[in-house]
């Protein structure tokens, strides 16, 4: 060793915290390093083990919530008296709330077979997860583009007075607009945070708001004749 402050031993019992090994090589042999490769390798299953906690947490409360509440189930169909409004299940009230402003073909086979389409293709992009923000670079031309997609976008809902998916895109465009006005050298953590999300966060943010209002006034807000009622008056 040319330099023997480059030489640093320690003392420590914890292997996981302080991985050091100590070679010692002479004059006489050289460093060799035998690997050989294992179909096999041992390893401790962590993740399928809070994969199997969750499963099993999630089963008993499921079976707690059948024994304590009863399932709200109706009567028997009858074909003669069918029931005003005709909801789905919950997880279709939202595109059943589209329904309600858009064409079928666009609400029912347009919209579902672009999501379909996207949950094929994106798994093929190469998609950076620790992505920087949205308006780092190339800021001009990314911010005419939010301008742009963002008035698009409102006006085609206004164009069919979808004012329930207006509200959430207005509130997701003007938290973006607060990123655009903030930096990571910005004085609040809040706009610090918004200014290093990326664009895949604003479209699944958008996508998960518009999922849940459409679900919610589906579920709370629609009467007879999918009128609009308020859920405290009968």
């Amino acid at each position: 060793m040319s330099d023997p402050k480059d030489f640093v031993a320690g003392m420590d019992s914890n292997a996981r915290k302080s991985p050091r090994r100590v070679v010692f090589v002479t004059r006489r042999t050289s460093a060799q390093v035998k690997v050989t490769d294992e179909d096999q390798v041992q390893t401790y299953p962590e993740l399928l083990f809070r994969a199997v906690v969750a499963i099993e947490v999630l089963a008993m409360a499921l079976v707690s919530m059948a024994l304590l509440f009863n399932a709200p189930l109706e009567g028997i169909a009858d074909p003669s008296h069918t029931p005003n409004p005709a909801k789905a299940p919950w997880y279709f009230l939202g595109l059943q709330e589209m329904l309600h402003y858009f064409p079928p073909v666009v609400a029912g086979v347009l919209v579902p077979g672009l999501v379909v389409m996207a949950l094929i293709v994106i798994p093929y992009f190469n998609i950076n997860i620790e992505a920087e923000g949205l308006f780092v670079k190339d800021r001009k031309r990314r911010v005419a583009i939010f301008y742009a997609a963002a008035i698009a976008l409102c006006v085609f809902l206004l164009a069919f007075d979808v004012l329930v998916a207006l509200v959430p895109t207005l509130i997701v465009a003007a938290f973006m607009l607060l990123a655009i006005q903030s930096s990571s050298q910005s004085p609040s953590a809040f706009r610090r945070y918004l200014a290093a999300k990326p664009l895949s966060f604003w479209i699944m943010t958008w996508f998960l708001f518009e999922l849940v209002v459409l679900t919610a006034v589906g579920t709370f807000f629609r009467g007879p004749g999918w009128s609009w009622v308020l859920p405290w008056r009968s």
